[in-house]
């Protein structure tokens, strides 16, 4: 049991840590974000004008950066909360689908997915998430 505990202790401080790293990876479409708008606001024009492949251009690069900003926060947001849920022995099944998640990150996310999904199917793991959940329903 105290094993389990640290290896949770461990999996919720390496759940920060990717949280993190994904979140800065995601800061780095914003340069391809900012190409794009300069396109569509005309800043950047290449020679010869054609404002059609100069439009096309810019919503190519402002909607594939935006998305994969979005993407990559949204998964850094979720690998934070998986972290909390972990520290506090909660929402089991929240973290193992965020561990799942992870290991499209690779190649730490893959490494700590594959490990959180290991440790969250010992049976002492589910027990001691079952009894937090018994005593936070017990406490309402």
């Amino acid at each position: 049991m105290n094993d389990d505990l640290q290896h949770l202790k461990l999996l919720s401080i390496f759940h920060y840590v990717v949280a993190g790293m994904t979140a800065l990876i995601g800061c780095f479409p914003l340069i391809h974000l900012a190409v794009g708008i300069a396109f569509l606001s005309g800043r950047i024009a290449p020679q010869p004008h054609h404002p059609e492949e100069i439009a096309f251009m810019g919503w190519l690069f402002t909607g594939i950066a935006g998305s994969m900003i979005i993407v990559m926060w949204s998964l850094a947001v979720v690998a934070f909360c998986a972290g909390r849920c972990l520290q506090a022995h909660r929402r089991r099944t929240f973290c193992l689908v965020v561990a799942g998640l992870e290991c499209m990150l690779m190649p730490f996310g893959t490494v700590l997915g594959v490990f959180t999904i290991i440790i969250l199917l010992r049976p002492s793991v589910q027990q001691l998430f079952s009894e937090q959940r018994d005593s936070s329903a017990a406490g309402l």
